[in-house]
Formats: structure tokens, C-alpha cells, sequence
């Protein structure tokens, strides 16, 4: 893995779904329809955050967009105590915050209205990667817990996205490349 660099696997950012802040939750699944619909390739379910010039802000992704259509997620969080989800804390929870519960009629009516600036997730300095690393180094982060996707970079500047599933992509036909 150390001698694929992440340049090689990336998302460049022209060729990525940005939204701008002031979107709705409803107006981010449009641009994201839309993209799926125009590519071939797999379609893109995060979208990249930018301001009017074009510069980056922030990411929403498929856990921002569950945690806002549900909003008793908070609660959940907040009473969450040494931060471990044990499997009776989550069945309890679900049953005492009552996730998910409402008609698919009200949780489209709240993403309607929700912004992305309230839901955008703000990448930590472990979420961002440079271009001339190794895909190494983005495959340990992923292990270790980063807030999906990963962010690239070339010097300061965001040149791109690295998914999840592009980099087990990789993997996997590495593996069925191999001569065993």
C-alpha cells in the first residue's frame, strides 16, 4: 500500500458535489440525484461544503444527514456518559428517545427545512490527507475511526476527496490481482 499514493485514487474536486451552507437538507439530495443520474460511475453520497468563491467549509455525509433527520440523536449523545455504545445502552435508547419513529411524511417535512450550516461536519486536522501520501496512511486513519470522507490536500490547498469505499476498492482488486 505504500507505494499507491492517494493523488492516484482520489476525487478530484471539480468532479465532486459541492453545496453551498445556506442549502437545505432537501435541495443537497437533489444535486446528489442529480449526479447520480449524469455518472455511470458510483454515485457520490456525501457532498463537499463551499463558500461563493468556491472554497471549502465543511462536508455533510450519510451520518450527518441520519443524525439530523433525527434529532433525538442529541439526547442519545448527551447521555452517553464514558462515550462506549454498548448494545443495551442502544436498544434501551432507541425505545427511550424513540428513534425513528415518526412518518417518513414528518422527516421529510424537517429536512425541508434544515440548513446544511447546521448539519455540516467541520474536518478535524487526522480528517484531512495530503496527495503524495500513501494509501497506507489513509487506510489507517479509516481503522481508526475518521469522520468519512477523507480530505485531500496538496500543500494548503483541497484538491480532492478520498472515500472509503474507493480505497477497499483498491484492495480488493489488488487481492484478485494476486497470484496465489
Amino acid at each position: 500500500m505504500k507505494d499507491i499514493q492517494i493523488k492516484e485514487v482520489m476525487i478530484p474536486l471539480s468532479n465532486y458535489v459541492t453545496i453551498k451552507k445556506d442549502d437545505t437538507l432537501y435541495s443537497v439530495f437533489q444535486v446528489l440525484e442529480e449526479k447520480k443520474q449524469a455518472s455511470a460511475k458510483h454515485a457520490h453520497r456525501d457532498a463537499l461544503v463551499v463558500d461563493g468563491d468556491g472554497n471549502f467549509l465543511g462536508k455533510v455525509t450519510m451520518i450527518d444527514v441520519f443524525r439530523a433527520l433525527e434529532p433525538n440523536y442529541k439526547n442519545l449523545f448527551k447521555n452517553l456518559g464514558d462515550g462506549t455504545l454498548t448494545k443495551d445502552y442502544v436498544m434501551n435508547a432507541i425505545k427511550d428517545f424513540g428513534l425513528w419513529k415518526e412518518s417518513i411524511k414528518d422527516i421529510c417535512e424537517r429536512g425541508s427545512s434544515i440548513k446544511v450550516s447546521d448539519i455540516m461536519h467541520t474536518p478535524e486536522k487526522d480528517e484531512y490527507v495530503q496527495e503524495e501520501d500513501s494509501l497506507e496512511q489513509a487506510l489507517n486513519r479509516y481503522v481508526m475511526d475518521v469522520h468519512q470522507p477523507l480530505i485531500v490536500k496538496n500543500g494548503d490547498q483541497i484538491t480532492g476527496v478520498l472515500r472509503f469505499g474507493d480505497l477497499y476498492e483498491v484492495i480488493r482488486g489488488k487481492m484478485l490481482a494476486c497470484e496465489i
